[in-house]
């Protein structure tokens, strides 16, 4: 793996943070709103899961 290929996940990462906010504003707040009322826990077990999916996903297509 190079820099280049870094920056460019980035760049996807970046963009695909972006869409949500983009198309639908109340809909982000809504759910940056619902988040706030979880248990530290929960967010935690949910970044877990994302970043094992994300992994996974990284394995797969690299491989």
């Amino acid at each position: 793996m190079n820099w280049s290929d870094l920056l460019a996940a980035f760049a996807l990462y970046l963009v695909l943070e972006g869409i949500l906010p983009f198309l639908n504003p109340q809909a982000m707040k809504r759910i940056m709103a619902s988040f706030s009322q979880l248990a530290d826990r929960q967010l935690r077990l949910c970044g877990l899961i994302s970043m094992s999916a994300g992994i996974a996903l990284l394995y797969f297509v690299r491989s």
